[in-house]
């Protein structure tokens, strides 16, 4: 029995292993064909409608989800900034986690699940039905034809839709703190514009083009690499957004070990007060 344990464990791990060499692999090919040709018009234009896809219907999530999350943090942290007489501070508090943290790690997340979802769908049917093999028989790259288009909207897309997520969050949490809580107004915005400086903007935004990146790399090749049947595209969707989920964070772990060990180089140690 231990040993069958030991055979599957190596089986498993050696599959894993081949998995990230075919994924990096597929990596080096999107960035080979990004490379070729892309800034002329012809390959530009490919791009608009996956961008609407990937942007402008993913806007009622983002908005609901960016809003709300402002407004939880604005009632779970009154009552700890209230007992210590802080309240006028959570302008600060609350923008800080939404710009830095929580507004482009959600907004991935949202997307990972309703844009990852479907571009491991749309290109799994279309391995399953050979389309796949069809683009190639007919001499296109389906990787320069269909993905590249993708992974560039998910790259442009990401972040305008965190800045409009967090945009959604200060107002939510402002509508709460303000309106429903009973803090000032003035101090709420002094010490929100106190709080996020340029570094916090990009800090955030910078991790969501790497997010929107991995989003797209992921799903296109889950797709790209479904088993055959409606259960080996539903299992893609499935690990696709795993995956992706899990890349997020593992990323943004790392964005913000470097952003701060960088900041306090630069800047040296400063309060959010």
């Amino acid at each position: 029995m231990a040993i069958g344990m030991i055979e599957r464990l190596g089986h498993n791990t050696k599959n894993s292993l081949a998995g990230f060499g075919d994924f990096c692999g597929f990596v080096m090919r999107t960035f080979f064909w990004m490379g070729r040709g892309w800034l002329r018009w012809k390959n530009i234009r490919e791009i608009f409608p996956q961008m609407y896809e990937v942007g402008t219907k993913s806007v009622p999530v983002i908005s609901i989800t960016g809003a709300f999350i402002g407004m939880v943090l604005a009632i779970e942290a009154y009552t700890q900034f209230k007992s210590i007489g802080q309240e006028n501070h959570l302008g600060s508090i609350i923008n800080v986690s939404v710009v830095k943290q929580i507004g482009p790690v959600l907004a991935a997340v949202m997307l990972a699940g309703r844009v990852g979802g479907s571009l491991t769908a749309e290109l799994g049917t279309m391995n399953v039905t050979e389309q796949l093999d069809a683009l190639r028989v007919m001499g296109a790259d389906p990787i320069r034809v269909l993905v590249v288009p993708r992974f560039l909207a998910c790259i442009l897309m990401t972040p305008l839709l965190t800045i409009y997520s967090d945009a959604l969050g200060a107002l939510g949490g402002w509508f709460v703190t303000v309106k429903s809580l009973g803090v000032p107004n003035d101090p709420y915005w002094q010490y929100a514009r106190s709080g996020v400086d340029l570094w916090t903007l990009n800090e955030g935004l910078v991790k969501s083009i790497f997010f929107g990146g991995a989003i797209g790399l992921i799903s296109c090749y889950k797709g790209f690499n479904c088993r055959a049947g409606a259960s080996g595209v539903g299992r893609a969707c499935t690990e696709s957004f795993v995956a992706s989920f899990i890349t997020i964070i593992v990323l943004n772990f790392f964005f913000a070990k470097i952003a701060k060990d960088w900041y306090i180089h630069l800047y040296g140690i400063r309060s959010i007060f």
